[in-house]
């Protein structure tokens, strides 16, 4: 299949209602081609769930715009997995010019809850996944501009996050990361930068934790995903073409 459009690689699309669908259907709004990764194991354990037909629905959904679009389901905390993933698009839709590192693993656990199988579940994915897909991306360019890297993290560099140690912890090497890549890089015409959305609601924030961040909010409400998704939709833009080693918390106000 050959298109003259971009391509944007988006992980951790497996719920139609998460960022990682919002930034799809976005950046599709844009003009890209559209590939994205699903877990459903992951989501189907979580408090929230998640249908069966949820990635079909999206990339419908997303054809409908009129692009390209395709999806894999594949576990990211797997060694191999950035590896067979770029192969897998390159078969199928073509070269990445958008990374969007999405996915993310995250239980709660504070320092009596933590164990190595634990620390280790959240490094698979949050940390090693996430650079090894940044060096696929990396090793595949063959461009002199337009590359895009964008990763998601979180506030943990804003406040503490005592009851999410691991996950905090592994956010924090993800912006780390991102600085230090940023860097190693810009001359391949690449740019690299971290987005923190603050609380969305992506069905995970119970109704009392939801009234006391509205309370909370200068804006009188919490994220949405599709706030996210502009934000990723312009850094993946010619326009956000000097912007790199940023980490922008984009929290309306919080």
């Amino acid at each position: 299949m050959t298109s003259t459009r971009q391509l944007a690689l988006i992980t951790g699309a497996t719920r139609t209602i998460g960022i990682g669908a919002a930034a799809a259907r976005e950046l599709a709004r844009a003009g890209f081609d559209i590939f994205f990764t699903t877990y459903t194991p992951y989501d189907a354990a979580m408090p929230w769930g998640i249908q069966a037909s949820e990635p079909d629905q999206l990339r419908a959904e997303l054809q409908a715009m009129g692009v390209h679009a395709a999806y894999l389901e594949i576990d990211l905390s797997q060694p191999e997995a950035a590896i067979s993933l770029f192969d897998h698009v390159a078969a199928t839709l073509g070269s990445v010019d958008v990374l969007v590192n999405n996915a993310a693993y995250s239980v709660n656990g504070g320092i009596a809850d933590l164990t190595a199988d634990m620390i280790d579940r959240h490094y698979a994915v949050n940390m090693r996944g996430m650079m090894l897909l940044c060096r696929e991306f990396v090793r595949r360019w063959q461009k002199t501009s337009g590359g895009r890297i964008i990763n998601l993290t979180s506030g943990q560099g804003l406040a503490p996050m005592p009851d999410e140690l691991a996950y905090a912890a592994t956010k924090g090497a993800v912006e780390a990361f991102t600085l230090s890549l940023s860097a190693a890089v810009m001359q391949q015409g690449i740019t690299v930068n971290a987005l923190d959305p603050g609380a969305t609601d992506t069905g995970w924030i119970p109704p009392s934790l939801h009234a006391q961040l509205t309370a909370q909010s200068p804006a009188g409400r919490v994220g949405q995903p599709e706030d996210a998704a502009r934000l990723i939709r312009f850094l993946a833009s010619d326009d956000a073409a000097w912007i790199t080693g940023q980490i922008i918390h984009s929290r309306g106000g919080m």
